[in-house]
């Protein structure tokens, strides 16, 4: 029998580095729920980041995020945020309160070999502002909300929910 791990397993990260991904084998392995926000974050405003985007500018869908954030109850389930949901200090200290902040850490090469749908993925980023300026921005605040980074770089999908399970739950009772 499986001793739960945490309450609940919270993925960040930038957009690329595969929380949505990891975070369904993530739950299979450990009999949790699945929650990605950005799934909620649509549901709710009945259409896709893009056009939420598109529609209420960035500082707006980051206020909409926040709040979906902010409003978020689950439990034994591994949630998979927007790579945004850092920009919210608010939001990251709900988000702590509902369990373990998992930062997938991913080299910016590695993500840039994956991310070639940025039109269509709802980024929040300026006009003018590339992905790699993104990264930058971003990587401290990951850092800064951590409480356990797994480095992904070159893993597959099924290591890195292994080595979070590892990391947080110290292993498994197989």
């Amino acid at each position: 029998m499986r001793i739960d791990c945490a309450l609940n397993i919270i993925l960040i990260g930038m957009p690329g580095a595969g929380k949505s991904t990891v975070g369904v084998l993530l739950a299979k392995r450990l009999g949790y729920n699945f929650v990605d926000t950005d799934l909620l974050l649509q549901s709710q405003q009945q259409c896709r980041l893009q056009q939420l985007i598109a529609k209420e500018g960035l500082e707006n869908f980051k206020a909409i995020e926040e709040q979906v954030l902010i409003a978020l109850t689950t439990t034994h389930s591994v949630v998979a945020t927007g790579g945004s949901a850092v920009y919210s200090e608010r939001a990251m200290g709900r988000l702590r309160t509902l369990g373990q902040l998992v930062f997938i850490d991913i080299p910016l090469e590695e993500l840039l070999d994956r991310v070639h749908d940025m039109d269509n993925r709802g980024l929040v980023i300026g006009p003018n502002e590339t992905y790699e300026n993104l990264y930058k921005e971003r990587l401290p605040l990951y850092q800064k909300y951590a409480e356990v980074t797994i480095p992904g770089d070159g893993m597959t999908v099924e290591a890195v929910a292994a080595e979070i399970e590892k990391s947080v739950c110290g292993g498994t009772d197989e």
